[in-house]
């Protein structure tokens, strides 16, 4: 398989996660009233390891309400696929009525994936404010006025380029790597 330039290290990567996970506390606090929920598949990944970050800066006693959400049936084009779609379940046991929503994903790319999230969160009650964290912002690339309000990294690429976050648990080595569009995508 081809290998990609790798845009963020493991090194960096981590220390991205950290300045997040900073982020999210400073401007989330003790987290009442709010929730996170991270889009099935990677933004889940996502999600999971930066509340584990969070965790170990706020107060043990501190809840942090964590949703899993798949948009596969939300999505513009579900129906347009050559290849079936992969279901993923949908955790969210609580209601998002009058709650601040951190939404996460990995990649930001035309906004449709967000487009369809909070479509899909709609059927979980109407939250107070949804904000939207991404760890790689394709910016240039957007169909939809979505935006992001935390960014781990920004990639400026083509549209046939390819962004993916690699994420290598066992070894604690993390990174985001760019695909020409010429290359095989991994």
């Amino acid at each position: 398989m081809a290998a990609g330039r790798i845009i963020l290290s493991p090194e960096k990567f981590d220390l991205v996660l950290h300045r997040l996970a900073n982020q999210i506390i400073e401007n989330y606090d003790d987290f009442e009233d709010a929730c996170i929920v991270g889009i099935q598949e990677k933004g889940v990944i996502l999600s999971s390891h930066l509340i584990d970050i969070i965790k170990t800066e706020l107060p043990a006693k501190t809840e942090i309400l964590f949703g899993k959400l798949d948009i596969s049936f939300y999505r513009d084009d579900y129906r347009l696929r050559e290849t079936p779609i992969k279901v993923s379940p949908t955790d969210l046991e609580f209601s998002l009525d009058g709650k601040r929503v951190l939404l996460i994903d990995d990649v930001l790319y035309s906004g449709r994936t967000i487009q369809a999230a909070l479509s899909a969160l709609q059927d979980f009650g109407r939250p107070s404010k949804v904000d939207l964290l991404v760890m790689v912002d394709r910016r240039f690339n957007r169909e939809l006025p979505i935006h992001p309000d935390y960014v781990g990294v920004t990639v400026d690429a083509v549209d046939e380029a390819y962004v993916k976050v690699s994420w290598d648990d066992a070894k604690n080595k993390h990174k985001v790597q760019i695909f020409s569009a010429d290359k095989e995508k991994i």
